[in-house]
């Protein structure tokens, strides 16, 4: 039997209104494949605004990237603190993002790596807050997928123009919680050199929703893992040659 996509859209969509968490979507409307994650994201997608970015992450650097819309209303661009009851679950993530200056829309012929490279303006140190519509985090990874691959929201720290000589996966990151460090390691990135992905996204998954847009922000998957943080914690992410970027969850 077909999965019921409009009923698991439906389920996301209610749970977001009402702030009543889901054990598990509906029977019937489970997703069992990426394909049903990505109709079931893109009708999620329609309701919530026009798409202002992407994350996007793969499990290994040979592996199929996967990856979910981002909104405007969840990206914020200064050290704002959150609310931690905006959130149900606050996962924090540091990540590598990309701004892109130019279009990638729809086309036949695939989008080379070079075309990528020169349709990004510049790189930026992100913390993503990782959120669920879930009660918690369950086996269920295609159904979680579908949640908008857990986004919560997305801070987007200070434009680094001069960033073709960074390489990601030689980078070193150190992640701190009120002060003191939690994570310190060199890459961490299971998808390995970014810009695949944003080659990925341009040829395949953003083609459904009109293509990559100049201005739209690409976060490329976690490079600390993801790490629980209760209300009174102060994030500090630092990509060294990169930037720092910081937020709080109050």
């Amino acid at each position: 039997m077909a999965t019921d996509i409009a009923a698991a859209a439906h389920a996301l969509l209610r749970a977001r209104r009402e702030r009543q968490w889901l054990d598990a979507l509906p029977e019937g409307a489970r997703p069992q494949t990426l394909d049903e994650v990505y109709a079931i994201q893109a009708l999620v997608a329609s309701e919530l605004g026009p798409v202002a970015g992407w994350k996007v992450g793969a499990a290994t650097p040979q592996a199929e990237p996967s990856g979910a819309p981002l909104h405007a209303d969840t990206l914020r661009w200064d050290a704002t603190p959150f609310r931690a009851d905006a959130f149900n679950l606050t996962g924090i993530e540091a990540e590598i993002g990309y701004r892109l200056r130019a279009n990638l829309p729809p086309r036949d012929a695939p989008y080379s790596r070079d075309e990528v490279l020169d349709a990004i303006d510049a790189l930026h140190p992100t913390i993503e807050l990782v959120d669920s519509r879930f009660k918690a985090m369950g086996p269920d990874k295609l159904s979680h997928a579908a949640d908008q691959g857990s986004h919560g929201a997305l801070v987007i720290g200070p434009a680094l123009s001069e960033w073709r000589h960074i390489e990601p996966p030689t980078l070193p990151v150190t992640l701190s919680f009120n002060g003191t460090v939690t994570v310190q390691h060199v890459g961490g990135n299971s998808a390995g050199e970014p810009i695949r992905l944003i080659q990925w996204l341009a040829n395949t998954r953003a083609r459904a929703f009109g293509g990559l847009k100049a201005g739209m922000v690409i976060t490329t998957g976690s490079t600390t893992g993801m790490l629980f943080v209760p209300p009174g914690t102060r994030v500090r992410a630092e990509f060294a040659g990169v930037g720092v970027v910081e937020t709080a969850v109050l």
